[in-house]
C-alpha cells in the first residue's frame, strides 16, 4: 500500500474538492487546506503529527459504518456533529474518499446547488 506524499495528497484533495460547483479554498488559521461551500465547510485537510490529515462532513449513520473500517475515526473536537477523518489515505481508499467528499459537499451546499448537482450527474 503506497501512500501518496503530502503535496500529492493536497493536490488529490484540491481537484476533487474545487470541481464541485462553488467550492472554494481557505487556509485556516490552524494552517489547514479547508474547502467550503456557501460559507459552509465541508473537507478539512492538512499535515499533524502523523503524516496527512483528512476530515469530512457526515452524517450519523454514515459516520458509524465508516467507524466499524480499520483506517476511519472520529474527528476530535467535532466528531459529535458527524465528522469523519482518515490518517495517510492510500491510493486505495480514493474512490470511497472521492464519493464520500460528493456527499459530504452536498450536506454543506444550498439546495440549489444539490439540485444542479443531481441534474448534472442524473441522480
Amino acid at each position: 500500500m503506497k501512500s501518496l506524499d503530502t503535496a500529492g495528497t493536497i493536490e488529490t484533495v484540491r481537484k476533487i474538492c474545487l470541481a464541485l460547483p462553488e467550492a472554494v479554498e481557505h487556509i485556516d488559521g490552524f494552517g489547514h487546506n479547508t474547502f467550503k461551500v456557501n460559507g459552509k465547510s465541508f473537507v478539512i485537510s492538512g499535515e499533524n503529527e502523523n503524516g496527512f490529515g483528512l476530515s469530512f462532513k457526515s452524517d450519523r449513520e454514515t459516520q458509524e459504518l465508516l467507524l466499524q473500517k480499520e483506517h476511519y475515526y472520529k474527528t476530535p473536537y467535532i466528531g459529535q456533529h458527524g465528522w469523519v477523518s482518515i490518517q495517510n489515505p492510500v491510493e486505495e481508499h480514493w474512490d470511497e474518499l472521492t464519493d464520500l467528499i460528493q456527499e459530504a459537499y452536498l450536506r454543506a451546499a444550498p439546495k440549489r446547488l444539490v439540485k444542479q448537482w443531481n441534474e448534472l450527474n442524473n441522480k
